[in-house]
């Protein structure tokens, strides 16, 4: 799949590459992570692709985000047993707070993901949403820069 993605965004003059960055870093498990070093690899500057991917991310995480807290109870069934993944989400939850799951929660699932199931289980929306945009920009930072490495490394 990174392949292809990484074709997508390669296939594109310089400002259309940012676009395409920010679509892809949309799709959940790509996020600002791959997208930025997707970017990267492309031949953006780390940074353009590093912000881009971060806005890619950023959005559909705050689209996910206000989904969420608009529906959370709306299909919750008050005497529903809990399945194991909910447990142990919950019991994380509860250990280390939004900014742990934020910080923490991206190298286990997608940020839209988590955050959404974090204002599900009650959170803050505006927490959920601060404490997800210092991840979503700390792990661009993190791959963006590690790709980087990487290119400088093998040229």
């Amino acid at each position: 799949m990174q392949e292809h993605l990484f074709q997508f965004v390669s296939q594109w003059d310089s400002w259309v590459q940012v676009l395409a960055v920010s679509l892809v870093s949309a799709i959940p498990f790509v996020e600002s992570y791959f997208g930025s070093a997707i970017g990267v690899l492309a031949g953006m500057p780390l940074w353009l692709a590093v912000p881009a991917a971060v806005v890619g991310n950023w959005i559909s995480m705050f689209v996910l985000v206000l989904l969420a807290d608009k529906t959370r109870g709306r299909f919750a069934k008050p005497y529903a047993e809990k399945s194991k993944k909910r447990e142990r989400f919950e019991r994380l939850f509860n250990r280390w707070g939004v900014p742990g799951v934020s910080l923490i929660g991206q190298t286990v699932l997608p940020s839209q993901i988590t955050s959404a199931a974090m204002v599900g289980a009650g959170a803050s929306p505006r927490h959920v949403i601060l404490w997800q945009s210092i991840s979503i920009v700390i792990w661009g930072l993190v791959f963006g820069s590690l790709a980087m490495a990487g290119l400088a490394v093998l040229f």
